[in-house]
């Protein structure tokens, strides 16, 4: 004797746990893609503010940043920025040494993914994303 009701939950579940790993299977991929934007955007930065302005490296499952200023000749920490996958969320934890940003990551047809402030409740592009990695850290003392 099978419920009707059963059945639907069993089928909404399956999708969901298959959504759940296409998701977990991607997010590496979205965050090497978040990493090529912010190389993009640190390239322009370092070119109007030298080299060693700042530096971008990609770890495993991490993306960290560090900005300096120079200061008497040497170039000094001035702030870093970790964007790190969490596959609990699934999304990215951008921690810049304050209270940490949550990026949910979803998936929309094509493969493409999708950003999400999880505080803001709104969708958000790359080009939004990385403004709020960023932004801060390496325009502090600019007003938002």
């Amino acid at each position: 004797m099978g419920f009707q009701w059963l059945d639907m939950r069993i089928t909404e579940e399956q999708d969901r746990r298959k959504r759940e790993a296409e998701i977990q299977e991607r997010l590496p991929r979205a965050l090497t893609e978040v990493h090529d934007s912010l190389q993009d955007c640190l390239a322009c930065y370092t070119t109007a503010f030298g080299e060693e302005s700042a530096e971008l490296r990609l770890l495993p499952n991490r993306i960290a940043i560090t900005v300096r200023d120079e200061q008497d000749g040497q170039w000094k920490q001035r702030a870093t920025v970790n964007v790190t996958a969490d596959p609990a969320l699934p999304g990215f934890e951008i921690d810049s040494g304050k209270e940490p940003l949550i990026i949910e990551v979803g998936l929309l047809p094509g493969d493409k993914v999708f950003y999400r402030d999880r505080d803001h409740d709104k969708y958000i592009g790359m080009d939004e994303l990385t403004r709020r990695i960023l932004d801060r850290a390496l325009f502090p003392k600019l007003g938002e």
